[in-house]
């Protein structure tokens, strides 16, 4: 796929993610904090989680886009491990999520949250759009950022876009699951 590609693909899926959230502030603060069960998060904690992320990742990819040479370069290659960590991220097509465990920093179980938690995550996703439009002047594959992982790990700018936007729609289909199993509703 070309820069534009990638690019217009990860600005639809944001787009969706953003979508998806808006519905959940149709709801009260209860509903969004039932869990399944006590060791399964809430919707909140589900948006937190993300909200996390997205505290490290977008500071992290505005910073090496400002100091990226700008370019004309349509290429966009995936790297084998940016490809490797987006594609774990991927929610399965058939509604069931693959089993990942949590950083402890980033697990926000047991958490006392708020609807805050949604309006952040709204804010975080129009960043990431705004990002994304920044992006189309710079290589996407020469362009590195660290991960939360470690920040001598780094990815090339398009599976850091990815991952985290992947991320997003994992961990977004999670809390729709969530509200479906608790009997919340949202009207659509």
């Amino acid at each position: 796929m070309t820069r534009t590609e990638q690019i217009e693909d990860l600005k639809g899926r944001t787009e969706r993610i953003i979508e998806g959230a808006k519905k959940f502030d149709e709801l009260g603060t209860e509903v969004l904090n039932q869990r399944e069960t006590p060791q399964r998060w809430s919707v909140l904690e589900c948006l937190e989680h993300l909200n996390y992320y997205g505290d490290f990742y977008l500071p992290e990819i505005s910073k090496r886009i400002e100091r990226a040479v700008p370019s004309e370069n349509e290429n966009s290659q995936r790297g084998w491990l940016g490809n490797y960590f987006a594609q774990m991220m991927l929610p399965a097509e058939e509604g069931k999520l693959k089993k990942m465990n949590t950083f402890k920093s980033m697990n926000p179980i047991h958490k006392k949250l708020d609807k805050d938690v949604v309006v952040k995550f709204l804010k975080q996703q129009e960043e990431m759009l705004r990002l994304l439009d920044k992006a189309k002047g710079v290589d996407l594959s020469k362009t590195k950022t660290s991960t939360s992982i470690s920040k001598f790990i780094k990815l090339r700018l398009v599976d850091t876009f990815r991952v985290v936007i992947y991320h997003n729609q994992r961990h977004l289909k999670q809390a729709e699951g969530v509200l479906k199993s608790v009997g919340g509703t949202i009207t659509v």
